[in-house]
């Protein structure tokens, strides 16, 4: 599949500024950059929320990071399941449990009780119809607080908001997983 925006933006000072940044970080630049720098304020918005999500530390990441690749995985987003692959050897967690996290219910010895919870309310809350239920909901809160919870909550959405973006712009793996164990 081709992308359905042009992966060449303006070469503006900030398209400039944010692809020698994204090389810096990672490697390469970032597709989903490159499709927000046909829009300034879209790619200015985006980042700012991006800088500020990472802020956030209520949840422990790991569990975080099962819960944004659990809503990739059911959205289907290539670039994010790739990305994400990456994203998780960098923050050192098991390789071997992020690759089962697409079919999670199938390796049941794999994940705690609370991770199974996580990718439960992540596949929930990715529903065309949200299916979180009250039970659910109380399961996650009482091992993790309200303020982890609300943090999962919005590292969901958010996760559907990238994952649902990138797939509407038709942007497909961009190679990192290639530079982990996990193909």
């Amino acid at each position: 599949m081709t992308a359905r925006v042009s992966l060449t933006p303006p070469r503006t000072l900030l398209n400039r500024i944010g692809s020698w940044y994204s090389r810096r970080m990672y490697g390469q630049v970032l597709d989903p950059g490159l499709a927000m720098g046909h829009n300034r304020r879209v790619l200015l918005s985006y980042v700012k929320l991006e800088r500020s999500v990472a802020k956030w530390n209520a949840l422990e990441p790991g569990l975080k990071h099962l819960a944004v690749m659990t809503a990739a995985a059911r959205i289907k987003c290539s670039w994010c399941m790739d990305f994400g692959r990456w994203e998780a050897g960098e923050l050192g967690l098991p390789l071997d449990k992020i690759s089962k996290v697409p079919r999670w219910r199938d390796h049941p010895d794999a994940f705690t009780e609370l991770e199974c919870l996580v990718m439960a309310y992540a596949e929930a809350m990715t529903e065309t119809e949200p299916a979180v239920t009250d039970e659910l909901a109380a399961a996650l809160r009482g091992p993790l607080g309200e303020a982890a919870f609300v943090e999962l909550t919005l590292m969901i959405s958010l996760e559907n908001f990238r994952s649902r973006t990138n797939s509407a712009f038709g942007l497909t793996s961009q190679g990192f997983s290639d530079t982990c164990a996990v193909r």
